[in-house]
């Protein structure tokens, strides 16, 4: 005689096991997408800020710059040309999320602050004294 019951059991551990396994298809998928979707946002956000930017500053030092940025991840480098003292200065950076850090060798100034959008601002420091700056994306 065959035993009928044998299939049922083998049926009652393979059901919940198929559950399991379609839940964890479907909560994984869902992570890679909502990862993918972070990642690809906060690259698009990153590469906002290579382009053209003018602002001015004031302080230790007042007038105006132009500055030229290039970014790679969260890496930024490129110009920046000042008013007074007058001049081209290469520069390099970070940015993390909203935030920025940048420095011009040339001169020894060191620039932080934040951005959004279109316009950032902070404040910069150099062994002559210091102050505020701010600038707006033009291209």
């Amino acid at each position: 005689m065959v035993d009928v019951r044998l299939p049922r059991r083998r049926l009652a551990r393979t059901v919940p096991a198929l559950w399991v396994a379609a839940l964890l298809t479907v909560f994984c998928s869902g992570t890679a997408v909502a990862a993918v979707t972070a990642s690809r946002s906060h690259a698009t956000t990153q590469s906002k800020l290579a382009g053209k930017w003018k602002g001015h500053y004031s302080g230790a030092f007042s007038g105006h710059f132009t500055l030229h940025w290039k970014q790679t991840g969260t890496k930024l480098s490129g110009s920046i040309t000042l008013s007074s003292p007058k001049g081209m200065y290469g520069i390099s950076g970070s940015v993390h999320h909203t935030k920025i850090k940048f420095g011009a060798v040339g001169v020894g100034a060191t620039y932080k602050g934040t951005w959004k959008g279109s316009k950032m601002s902070g404040t910069w420091n150099s062994p002559q004294g210091g102050g505020s700056w701010s600038a707006q994306k033009v291209s």
